[in-house]
């Protein structure tokens, strides 16, 4: 192992684009695959955690990256402007979440297996 993969190893990401804030724990470069642990819309309007899990990994399970279209589930919104968080393994130690604000339809969400070089790579 290089000097510079040492210095991965426990390092925190996040990423912030517009209403979208990405955070992830680094365990260093592997193959793994996106395994969905949770996924919840609405929970800022009592939805109750892990109610678009299925969804979500019927997506993205077994992929490296996933752009997830949240207008699969916006029509759901029952006038409530919405939340959404997504919560991932990558491999058995590497945890990640990424979340919307409320209110962000049409966007699309995220999730990533690729090992991240820094900010802006």
């Amino acid at each position: 192992m290089k000097p510079t993969d040492i210095a991965l190893v426990g390092a925190c990401v996040a990423v912030a684009i517009g209403g979208l804030l990405v955070s992830s724990a680094v365990a260093g470069a592997n193959e793994a695959s996106i395994a969905i642990v949770s996924g919840t819309y609405g929970g800022n309007c009592g939805a109750p955690r892990g109610n678009a899990t299925h969804d979500l990994a019927q997506h993205c399970d077994g992929l490296r990256t996933c752009s997830y279209p949240l207008s699969v589930i916006a029509a759901q919104s029952g006038g409530c402007r919405n939340d959404y968080l997504a919560e991932w393994r990558c491999g058995s130690h590497d945890f990640h979440n990424a979340a919307l604000s409320a209110g962000s339809t049409g966007d699309h969400l995220v999730l990533s297996c690729e090992p991240s070089s820094g900010p802006g790579h």
